[in-house]
């Protein structure tokens, strides 16, 4: 990946003070706490694949969404899921991703030839090797485990060497000035060392939520889209007292090993506008693929070859503001 090409194509992503709107998961409220800490930027919403809460007044063109692949052209988003099934059959509508930072795109990786060689990492690993560029960004060691643990990241490690190696020499991260260097080629991290560790952020997610999983997330809805952990006030929507307690529980956990301030005054916790998408899912094969496609699709992931493994967002019953 050539800097110096994401500088001259995507240049808003190096600027100060812009508005974001966030996956609610570990990557994008890392992503999130990156951002704000290093070049200001202000968290105006949230966006899981069903719906979407921005800050009352704001249009999606006034922000970046961060960890989310969004599929229109004059919106600026950061993602990495796989999203092109067949390289030799790219969509007529392709061009709606010009404004998407997404390193399977920058490789021209699709599903059918290449998707054991998906990038294996989270979006906040590739935003670091990229801003990291130009500013002076240091990880503290207790920060390694956090950073692994994020989308599952220490699982891909082991699992595809090969793979997550490669994408490393591409991210420049081999590159003794890359601020993940540190991270992914010392020897201080010995393996048991870092099992004890992962167990500590495990732990620490766990009791953050009261012994279940999801002491990690956001969330705004539940499996059908319903919207979840919000309250109405006339038209507008704020996020629950205990749910807010959670996630500032998690995103403070993330700030004490990163170094990175949580700035309470660029997170947005209330008054949003709340719209409705359609989710859908069907296998990935060519047919199903092209009519999803064809709809213009808010924002789409192939997840797997499986009967579901194709995952998308239509804009309806309500349209991106």
């Amino acid at each position: 990946m050539k800097i110096s090409e994401v500088k001259k194509n995507y240049p808003w992503v190096f600027e100060r003070g812009k508005n974001c709107i966030l996956s609610p998961d570990s990557d994008g409220l890392l992503c999130g706490l990156l951002m704000s800490h290093y070049l200001g930027w202000k968290i105006k919403g949230f966006y899981d694949g069903k719906l979407l809460i921005l800050e009352k007044g704001l249009s999606a063109k006034d922000c970046v969404f961060l960890d989310i692949d969004i599929f229109r052209k004059d919106i600026k988003s950061i993602g990495h899921h796989m999203v092109l099934l067949n390289k030799a059959k790219t969509p007529s509508n392709w061009s709606n991703y010009d404004q998407c930072i997404q390193p399977n795109i920058m490789r021209n990786y699709d599903m059918k030839t290449n998707f054991k060689l998906k990038y294996p990492l989270g979006t906040i690993h590739l935003l670091l090797s990229i801003i990291g560029s130009d500013l002076k960004i240091s990880i503290p060691d207790k920060a390694v485990p956090t950073l692994l643990y994020t989308d599952g990241t220490f699982k891909n490690l082991f699992n595809y060497p090969e793979n997550c190696l490669d994408w490393f020499q591409y991210l420049g991260i081999s590159d003794k000035d890359n601020v993940l260097n540190k991270m992914f080629y010392i020897d201080k991290h010995a393996l048991r060392i870092l099992m004890l560790n992962l167990k500590k952020v495990f732990t620490d997610i766990g009791l953050i939520g009261k012994g279940k999983r999801g002491g990690d997330k956001l969330y705004i809805s539940d499996t059908s889209g319903i919207p979840k952990n919000l309250d109405k006030t006339k038209d507008l929507y704020n996020i629950k007292q205990a749910e807010k307690e959670k996630v500032k529980k998690f995103i403070n956990l993330l700030s004490a090993s990163t170094d990175w301030e949580y700035k309470d005054e660029d997170w947005t916790w209330e008054n949003f506008s709340l719209y409705k998408f359609t989710k859908g899912g069907d296998s990935p094969t060519q047919s199903n693929y092209d009519i999803v496609l064809a709809q213009n699709p808010l924002s789409f992931v192939i997840r797997s070859a499986t009967a579901s493994g194709f995952e998308y967002a239509l804009e309806s019953p309500d349209k991106l503001p």
